[in-house]
């Protein structure tokens, strides 16, 4: 097939007619992304597995668009062969599972054996991990196909995705190609928003797989992590390039919530999450979260709870008294002290011979992502650290059980970034921005700052689509629970979803 017309024929042959037109010719870029996004993960199973669609026809309009979108930076390595092989490979029989045949897309910090770990950085940009992280394992068995490793803040380091190293770029958010896409997992959150696929994996230590889907107009959940074994829902040590063991999970993002649960569900082997009613549901909206945010913002949320209450949910205006305040004793104390043993124990676990925690600081390309280490490697935070971990962060905990328990509630509600995407800094990676034409803040402190306390306490998080700016950039809405609440916090946000609607497909 080498045009639109031959594709269109053939589809049409094994789909359907109705089937083929919702696919986007694959000639043009702007026309097909103004057309259509690809259809939700779970029909596209099933079009493979009743043969109305064969799985190397959606593996190869995935990869087409992936090629044609690549000015976008979503992708560090796009795995053409190896994808069309294991497409291949279902169509004739050899492979089945709960996703055979799916198309997704993995952040280049998370190890599979097959493909290089980058990381997006230049030390390890070539490293080749010897085995696949669980979650992969279970990803590559159930059948998914996996397009490509996607393009990420250097280092996981960030909230932008500006990676300034040279074999990446900085990531553009594909509602406006000026802005950033969110991070660390702006890649996989740009792949899906672009249309390229509807599902895959990002990473998340405080914000980094939510930030960038509220900021594409996506979905994404950071999972359970609590104080670890039990209380993880995703078990990936060792095999993630990784910041914080503390912090640190893999978070399943998608096009919609049901994208996510499926996948949640496939990777967790619990039960695929189903709608909620919201009739009753309490949801507590501490004005700390609500205060200061860009006009355009507090207007998508105020409309967005209006609809939610109309809905029948109970909204309790509750604030969290001290806890950004309680955040800062744990956020940097742990962030910036555990990679200093952690990432020499995943070179080890991966089996990457020859690089040293030194060798990755001292080839850091991102200015941003080069002050962070600096502070590492310097092990500036060492003095406050076992008072983050054996004091402060349990004090944190304690304030998010109380606050769940007083007030009897369901989640907390509140925007997921204060601001739409700001503009790409391609000079420090993440520099300064305004809220309101009000004086210049620092972009990272100011973006994280509503997703931050979730992950330090270990609770899960889910960001969803709640509107968009009279300008045309998504807005996300995030609801937290208490840890283990990971399969109703789907279940409600599949409700809200119902209610808010999912994002505009954007005009590339």
């Amino acid at each position: 097939m080498t045009d639109d017309v031959s594709r269109r024929d053939v589809l049409t042959s094994t789909m359907g007619l109705a089937a083929a037109a919702a696919l986007p010719p694959l000639g043009h870029v702007s026309s097909a992304m103004a057309q259509s996004i690809p259809s939700s993960a779970a029909e596209i199973i099933a079009a493979i597995r009743t043969k109305k669609l064969t799985a190397t026809a959606v593996v190869k309009a995935a990869i087409e668009r992936a090629e044609q979108l690549k000015d976008l930076n979503a992708f560090i390595f796009l795995n053409k062969d190896g994808a069309l092989a294991a497409a291949a490979e279902i169509d004739e029989g050899g492979k089945s599972g709960p996703l055979a045949g799916l198309p997704i897309v993995i952040k280049d910090n998370i190890n599979t054996s097959d493909m290089p770990t980058s990381g997006g950085t230049p030390a390890l940009h070539n490293a080749q991990p010897g085995a696949n992280a669980p979650s992969m394992d279970i990803l590559f068995k159930s059948g998914a196909v996996i397009i490509g490793k996607t393009n990420l803040h250097e280092l996981a380091f960030g909230i932008t995705s500006t990676n300034l190293s040279s074999f990446a770029g900085p990531v553009k958010n594909p509602h406006d190609r000026t802005r950033i896409p969110g991070g660390s997992s702006g890649g996989t959150a740009a792949a899906i928003a672009a249309g390229i696929v509807t599902c895959g994996l990002g990473t998340d230590t405080g914000g980094s797989t939510r930030i960038p889907a509220a900021l594409t107009g996506t979905v994404g959940l950071r999972p359970s992590v609590g104080n670890g074994g039990a209380q993880r829902r995703y078990n990936d040590p060792d095999v993630v390039v990784p910041i914080s063991h503390t912090r640190d999970t893999v978070g399943p993002m998608g096009r919609t919530v049901a994208d996510v649960a499926l996948l949640d569900s496939v990777i967790t082997g619990s039960p695929l999450a189903t709608a909620l009613p919201l009739r009753g549901k309490r949801f507590g909206v501490p004005a700390s979260f609500w205060g200061g945010l860009d006009r355009d913002v507090e207007n998508v949320m105020k409309d967005a709870r209006q609809k939610l209450e109309g809905a029948g949910v109970v909204f309790i205006e509750t604030d969290m008294v001290g806890l950004f305040e309680q955040n800062a004793k744990v956020s940097f104390p742990v962030a910036l002290h555990e990679p200093i043993a952690d990432i020499p124990a995943y070179l080890k676990a991966s089996g990457i011979e020859g690089i040293t925690l030194a060798d990755i600081a001292g080839k850091i390309a991102s200015p941003d992502v080069k002050g962070a280490f600096g502070a590492i490697m310097a092990d500036a935070f060492g003095a406050a650290y076992q008072d983050a971990i054996t004091v402060q962060r349990p004090a944190l905990q304690k304030m998010y059980e109380t606050y769940f328990r007083d007030n009897n509630l369901d989640g907390i509600l509140f925007p997921t970034t204060i601001a739409p995407a700001p503009l790409i800094d391609p000079v420090k990676g993440s520099g300064e921005m305004s809220i309101n034409g009000g004086a210049p803040v620092p972009t990272f402190d100011t973006m994280i700052r509503n997703t931050d306390p979730g992950s330090n306490a270990g609770i899960p998080g889910l960001s969803l689509f709640a509107g968009m700016t009279p300008g045309g950039l998504p807005v996300g809405l995030e609801i937290d629970g208490p840890v283990g609440s990971d399969a109703k916090l789907l279940g409600l946000g599949l409700s809200i979803e119902g209610i808010l609607g999912s994002a505009p497909p954007p005009k590339l």
